[in-house]
Order: structure tokens, then C-alpha cells, then sequence
């Protein structure tokens, strides 16, 4: 039987490779997200689309280890390099939760040179919500 001749568009001749475009964004947000156990970074276009991210447990740090400053640093750092590459010159920075990563992260991302528009602190604050939990007895 013969071969069918394959199609112009079809999936088989396409170029495979990365996936991944690099586009030129002038301008992004950068989102801090600092629990007791992780920190997570995460960079967004204007738009809220996710450009990279990094937290510390992809940076290597296990355990209680990743709740550390200089876990959040490291992770912090991961994520504006990539987006420095691609050209970003001015961030917002949004930082979210109470852990020790907070300082750490924002003070890697002033080193990075990218010039910040505004810090603002997004935690969320409830307005008498919910019932805490009763006091620990120990």
C-alpha cells in the first residue's frame, strides 16, 4: 500500500520544540505570596497572565527550610530573572501573607533593578468573619 503524502498543516511537520514565546513586556505585576512554610513568587503581565513564577520549594529548600528569608530571596530572584531577559523595566508588587519571607523577597526584587511603581500590602483582613478557633490549653 502506498504512503499517504502528508498534509502541509498537519501536526507531524511542525516545528517541535519549546513552546514557550518570548514577548517583550515593558511592564508586569509581581505577586509575593509569604506563608510560615513557603513563599511563593509569582510574575503576571498587566493583563494577570502568569510569565514565571518560582517558590522555594522549586529553588531546592525542603522542610521547614523553605520558610526561611533567604529561601524567599532565592525564590524571588528565580522569577525576575527570567522576566528581566525579556525586557521588563517597571513592576508593581502586590505582598500577601504574614511569613518571613515578606522582607526578604521585596528586598531581592529592589536589587534586581527593575524600577516599582507601588508596594502594596494585599493580605487579606477579615472584618470580624469567622469564629477563631478556642485558645490551646497546654
Amino acid at each position: 500500500m502506498a504512503k499517504p503524502i502528508p498534509k502541509i498543516g498537519s501536526r507531524k511537520n511542525a516545528r517541535s520544540g519549546s513552546r514557550k514565546h518570548l514577548r517583550k513586556i515593558p511592564k508586569g505585576i509581581i505577586h509575593v505570596q509569604a506563608s510560615f512554610n513557603n513563599t511563593i513568587v509569582t510574575v503576571t503581565d498587566v493583563r494577570g497572565r502568569v510569565i514565571s513564577w518560582s517558590s522555594a520549594g522549586t529553588c531546592g529548600f525542603k522542610g521547614t527550610r523553605r520558610g526561611t528569608p533567604f529561601a524567599a530571596q532565592t525564590a524571588a530572584g528565580n522569577a525576575i530573572r527570567t522576566v528581566a531577559d525579556q525586557g521588563m523595566q517597571r513592576a508593581e508588587v502586590m505582598i500577601k501573607g504574614p511569613g518571613l519571607g515578606r522582607d526578604a523577597a521585596l528586598r531581592a526584587i529592589r536589587r534586581s533593578g527593575i524600577l516599582l511603581n507601588f508596594i502594596r500590602d494585599v493580605t487579606p483582613m477579615p472584618h470580624n468573619g469567622c469564629r477563631s478557633p478556642k485558645k490551646r490549653r497546654v
